[in-house]
Order: C-alpha cells, then structure tokens, then sequence
C-alpha cells in the first residue's frame, strides 16, 4: 500500500513538474527570437546571432543547402544583408512550440522581410537545446 501511495505521490509531482518546465521553456525561446528580432531591427547581426550556439556545428539550411559553424552563419548574414535597406524590418511569427524532451525544442514559424528592395517572406524551422542552462538555436532550416 506504502508503496502505491508513493508511486501516486511520484507521478503527480512529476506531472506538475513537466507543464511548468515547458511553460518556462517557452518563455525563455519566446525572449530569444523576440531578441533577436529586434536586433535585427536596430541593424545589429551580431546582437540577432546572439540567440544561436557558438559552435562549429551550428546548422543553418537555406536556398543553397546546409552551412556550419556560427561564423560562417553570421558572414552569410552580414553578406546577405550588408545594408539597412537590404535588412529592412523583421518580423517573426510563431507558430508551432513542440518540447522534445528536457533538452529540445522544435519551433516553427513564419518570417518576414519588408524592405524598399523588395519585400521577403518564408518560414522556419529551429531547434533549440539547452546548453549550460542557456537556451540556443542549433539549427536553423529557413526558406
């Protein structure tokens, strides 16, 4: 019986435990893509990379396939979008938050460029993992 009560016990805590980490989650992602969206909009790449893992094995996919590491992700960017006229203002939509364990989340959403240039628009994919208690984008599959 003592040890029915406390498996019950266990699983309820856990239970309770799991929303609040997502709920967490979701709200420190949440700030980094609204970060890093604003960054872009002040024209600061460097500030709106802030958001991804500093690392060799981040994986940005584009147009022209997969590119690895954070500074080849961030001269692509800085090439790309060299002007305030070429960066234009940003704005980024969320539309599916799916947690993949402790450590993964999986955000899809929808981003958009209006520019004088040309206006832009496609979505996202990302994955982020917690590293070191800080929540980053590991990969990033933008079209």
């Amino acid at each position: 019986m003592k040890k029915r009560y406390f498996l019950f016990i266990l699983l309820l805590l856990s239970s309770t435990y799991l929303p609040a980490q997502n709920a967490k989650a979701t709200k420190a992602i949440t700030k980094i893509l609204q970060q890093q969206e604003n960054a872009w909009n002040n024209g600061n790449l460097d500030d709106f990379m802030l958001g991804y893992w500093k690392n060799d094995s981040l994986q940005f996919i584009g147009k022209n396939g997969p590119v690895y590491g954070y500074e080849t992700t961030l001269k692509n960017y800085k090439a790309h979008y060299a002007t305030k006229a070429a960066m234009g203002h940003f704005t980024s939509t969320i539309l599916q938050m799916k947690p993949l364990g402790k450590k993964f989340y999986y955000v899809t959403g929808k981003w958009q460029l209006e520019r004088t240039v040309g206006n832009l628009e496609g979505y996202y994919t990302l994955l982020f993992q917690k590293i070191n208690g800080k929540w980053v984008i590991i990969a990033d599959h933008s079209s």
